[in-house]
């Protein structure tokens, strides 16, 4: 059953006409899903917070659209589709987000390419702009829609998973992983789709990638010792905390990906990819609730990292404090991250395999 409060928060997002309007129904949804962060079963809690992230980019893509009308710009001179990387485009994102996007638009007539691609390049920065003015800002990676990298014409994007394919460099690897996790969540999904069809494409002639791919997927381990133990940090601020995001949470991601990956399966999040795993036969029923229920406690335990900052806008350095873990939770952890253990040794052996 639906929150209707949180119904009601969507429908005045779509409405908003303002980019300070926007912030303030940002810090309203911070408010209303806050007291819920440790009652609301953890996918209700996610689908919740991912919907409003959804809601407010769409509605600042369509605010900006008619800036740039405003401007002297005109329309989309081609149709485009908006993309969500990252935790946004496996709709796992937390109330702390930043962005991680790109744009590609058709092919436009030769005529008209230099004039198109200067309306994207003025349009995807605007779009940044706009979405810090909500309090989103630009990731780390710079995978950001003003990026020339991250906002090119089909032709283009086509171009460089070509590149990136034949290079398999570490970067380009890194890059094509991102894609995979890609999503449209404003324009065109028809884009997209082309994109997605022509990454799977290059994955099926170019077998040898996939050894590239593991490498990069078994580079973070389950922060599970030897001998049972947490490995928990050992020096400076954060020491006796434990790496959620890159101990528990992105290594179980990477290796469920890379699975889905080898099925064929285009599903982003990381909870879908299960449910199409287990529908192709990849994984038995009993695997797939073991997998969800272990992902399901990195889930909640990655929203309990979470720290309001000054400016109401939440953060997470991804680390859990020792003074949360109690032996009920450190238990439960633990047994997420065996889980997590031998699905990452289960995945090696796979691909493997296969590539011999």
């Amino acid at each position: 059953m639906r929150d209707p409060s949180g119904d009601e928060l969507l429908q005045r997002i779509g409405a908003a006409d303002g980019y300070p309007e926007l912030r303030r129904l940002r810090d309203q949804a911070h408010e209303w899903l806050e007291p819920q962060l440790s009652s609301m079963p953890v996918e209700q809690l996610y689908t919740a917070i991912n919907e409003v992230h959804d809601a407010l980019i769409q509605r600042v893509l369509t605010l900006t659209e008619s800036d740039m009308a405003r401007l002297g710009n005109g329309s989309p001179p081609v149709p485009y589709a908006y993309l969500l990387f990252g935790s946004g485009g496996r709709k796992e994102q937390t109330l702390s987000s930043d962005q991680d996007s790109g744009i590609v638009y058709e092919d436009p007539p030769k005529a008209q390419r230099a004039e198109t691609a200067g309306y994207f390049s003025a349009f995807g920065q605007l779009v940044v702009d706009h979405l810090q003015l909500v309090g989103y800002p630009p990731c780390e990676g710079n995978v950001i829609s003003s990026n020339p990298l991250w906002c090119d014409t089909i032709e283009g994007w086509s171009a460089k998973l070509e590149h990136w394919f034949e290079q398999a460099e570490f970067e380009d690897v890194r890059h094509l992983l991102i894609i995979a996790d890609g999503r449209c969540l404003y324009g065109e999904p028809g884009l997209a789709a082309r994109l997605q069809d022509h990454f799977y494409s290059d994955m099926l002639a170019r077998p040898p990638i996939v050894k590239r791919m593991l490498d990069n997927t078994m580079r973070h381990k389950m922060l599970l010792g030897l001998f049972g133990q947490l490995l928990k940090e050992q020096y400076g601020e954060e020491a006796g905390s434990v790496d959620i995001k890159y101990g528990a949470y992105i290594p179980m991601v990477n290796a469920i990906r890379m699975m889905a990956i080898q099925s064929g399966v285009r599903a982003t999040s990381t909870l879908e990819r299960l449910v199409e795993l287990e529908t192709k036969g990849a994984l038995t029923g009993e695997q797939a609730e073991t997998l969800r229920a272990a992902f399901r406690s990195f889930l909640q335990f990655r929203m309990m990292t979470m720290k309001q900052q000054e400016d109401g806008l939440y953060s997470s350095n991804g680390m859990l404090s020792r003074q949360v873990l109690d032996k009920t939770l450190t238990e439960q952890l633990k047994q997420g991250l065996r889980v997590g253990k031998r699905l990452q040794r289960s995945v090696s052996r796979q691909v493997t395999g296969k590539l011999r």
